[in-house]
């Protein structure tokens, strides 16, 4: 399994942040190879992504979200894949977003991407154009503040 870990500083407060994070339907608009998220309930997203011709489907679980600090997930059928993003105050316009996302390569193809760094700088990117798309926007497109309790917590 690899693991990557991305941080970026935006030029927004943490809440407008972190509420933007939470509509992962727009996720398309600033992450590479992801070509469309439903949200199937509140806890539940499917995906279909096409990374370098290679499409995929799945669906990710969210195990833990806490308002203006976290989000958590695991896939729970098909790609292999858990991740946290994190969010912190840095000033009452500025925010760290940090992702860290665990992969489990399939094939030869991913295998041999994930050593040249393809993860990596895909997550670099993705991180920079979410920057972008809510520094431009200035606010957030919808927000949801539920939480998610970590299973046993």
């Amino acid at each position: 399994m690899s693991t990557v870990t991305e941080s970026v500083d935006v030029n927004v407060p943490v809440t407008t942040v972190y509420n933007q994070w939470t509509q992962f339907e727009e996720f398309p608009r600033f992450m590479g190879g992801v070509e469309e998220i439903k949200q199937l309930d509140a806890t539940t997203t499917h995906w279909k992504t096409n990374i370098d011709g290679v499409k995929r489907e799945f669906d990710a679980k969210i195990t833990e979200q806490l308002p203006d600090e976290r989000v958590a997930w695991t896939s729970i059928e098909g790609s292999k894949q858990a991740g946290v993003v994190t969010f912190h105050r840095l000033s009452d316009t500025t925010t760290r977003v940090t992702c860290q996302m665990d992969f489990e390569p399939q094939g030869v193809a991913e295998t041999a991407g994930d050593k040249l760094g393809f993860l990596d700088r895909q997550v670099k990117g993705d991180m920079k154009r979410f920057k972008e798309y809510i520094e431009q926007r200035g606010t957030e497109s919808g927000a949801w503040r539920g939480q998610v309790d970590r299973p046993g917590a």
